[in-house]
């Protein structure tokens, strides 16, 4: 844990850097950047992020295990990937995902658990419905805290491994037609920031992924010009460059994720303002 400076000569940051031997802005993450032999499991990884980041894994000579719903994109994955593992599952299932993860760990030690799972349906109060409140908290929150009840106690037996949640811009503040969608992904970010606090000094790394606009079948469903849109390998080629850097916070397109990060800062009055008017919601 951080202690304050003890006199006034003690600045902050010297005290960081005696207790982490990082420095105050150096990585908070053990480097990741040799995957070979590593075993690297992907949450939701059918389409987008996390099949394209599955796809960079492999091709950096990771052992990729990818898992979804969604069987049949699995096997397309698989048939493209020699090497990697299928096992599908409903992150919602609770004895589902922890009995894949003993599957998983009976061929070996998993690496690295990335949270990838995601749902989302623009959603408003004037046309609340529960039913999706609730899908998106199983989908987008809950099944990540399933994936660590499954891999935690065997990264703390083994004091390492890398967990990487992720979330979304659309977690910073409240913005319009996320009602649904967007308190998940809050809670996603306060999770990694609490994991990561909880966990220093276990030898288990914690990043947090938060992306602006990718092309995914997720955003697909806008029906508004999304700013500074990427692909999917654009981001997981920024989600591999964090990670070799040990960065705990990966954002990106950072044109937007910066200009987001800005706008968090303003008084909620002020703020609301600017979305309004960009927005037109």
């Amino acid at each position: 844990m951080i202690e304050l400076a003890s006199s006034p000569r003690e600045t902050v940051a010297a005290s960081y850097q005696k207790h982490s031997g990082r420095g105050l802005f150096g990585a908070l993450n053990p480097p990741q950047a040799d995957w070979r032999g590593r075993t690297v499991w992907v949450v939701g990884a059918s389409s987008g992020i996390g099949r394209a980041t599955a796809s960079a894994l492999h091709a950096a000579g990771a052992q990729v295990v990818l898992s979804a719903r969604n069987e049949e994109a699995l096997r397309d994955f698989t048939a493209l990937h020699p090497g990697s593992l299928a096992v599908p599952l409903d992150v919602a299932d609770r004895e589902g995902v922890r009995c894949s993860a003993q599957a998983i760990l009976a061929s070996g030690p998993i690496d690295m658990v990335m949270y990838c799972a995601g749902y989302y349906r623009e959603q408003r109060a004037t046309a609340f419905s529960l039913q999706e409140m609730l899908h998106h908290q199983q989908v987008n929150y809950v099944g990540a805290l399933h994936v660590l009840d499954a891999v935690l106690p065997h990264f703390l037996a083994r004091q390492r491994g890398h967990i990487s949640l992720v979330s979304s811009v659309a977690g910073f503040r409240g913005l319009p037609k996320s009602l649904a969608y967007g308190p998940t992904k809050a809670a996603l970010i306060n999770l990694a920031e609490a994991l990561y606090l909880d966990l220093q000094g276990t030898g288990i790394g914690v990043s947090l992924v938060n992306p602006g606009f990718v092309e995914t079948p997720l955003t697909a469903q806008n029906q508004f010009s999304m700013p500074a849109l990427i692909t999917p390998e654009k981001a997981a080629r920024e989600i591999l460059r964090g990670w070799r850097r040990g960065q705990f916070e990966i954002h990106f397109p950072r044109r937007f994720t910066l200009a987001m990060k800005l706008l968090r800062l303003l008084p909620f009055r002020l703020y609301q303002a600017a979305v309004r008017r960009a927005t037109g919601g």
